[in-house]
């Protein structure tokens, strides 16, 4: 079985720092979502606009094209995933079973960590709206996102292995 690990979350959570460790570990290929955004979506979010699923579409069909062209039996995405239109788009292009795991992080945390980064193109001021739109899959696999990152690691990696 080819299956899609995707480390979900709202901005701040730690999905590309944890989501790149786990495929590390695992010798897993990585991808990172922001990466498949058009130059328009991202001038988009940094004028502080939130996206629609209109806006997401040619983006959730840039991930699974790049997802599903992959040799390996895992690969592990960084991801917002907030919206079922994303989760659905995903498990129906990806070509792979598809296991959710969200960083669950305190807003305070997340406002603290969007406003220490350098040169990101998402600002705090759509932080709200990004909660807001966040649904979670009913199999998502949720963790504390405020804990060391070798200690997420080692969760999400007990997690993946008894699922």
């Amino acid at each position: 079985m080819t299956d899609l690990v995707i480390i979900m979350g709202v901005a701040g959570s730690g999905k590309s720092s944890i989501a790149e460790a786990l495929a590390a570990a695992g010798g897993w290929p990585f991808t990172e979502a922001d990466d498949h955004h058009s130059a328009a979506n991202k001038q988009k979010m940094a004028s502080g606009t939130p996206l629609t699923d209109a806006d997401r579409a040619d983006w959730v069909g840039s991930l699974c094209r790049a997802v599903s062209a992959r040799p390996e039996a895992r690969v592990i995405l960084a991801c917002s995933a907030l919206t079922p239109y994303v989760q659905d788009g995903l498990r129906a292009g990806a070509g792979r079973a598809c296991r959710f795991v969200l960083l669950d992080v305190p807003r305070e945390e997340l406002a603290r960590r969007i406003a220490a980064r350098q040169d990101h193109f998402m600002p705090v001021s759509l932080l709200d709206s990004q909660l807001e739109a966040l649904q979670p899959p009913d199999d998502v696999l949720a963790v504390d996102g405020t804990g060391r990152p070798d200690v997420l690691l080692a969760q999400i990696q007990a997690i993946l292995a008894e699922a």
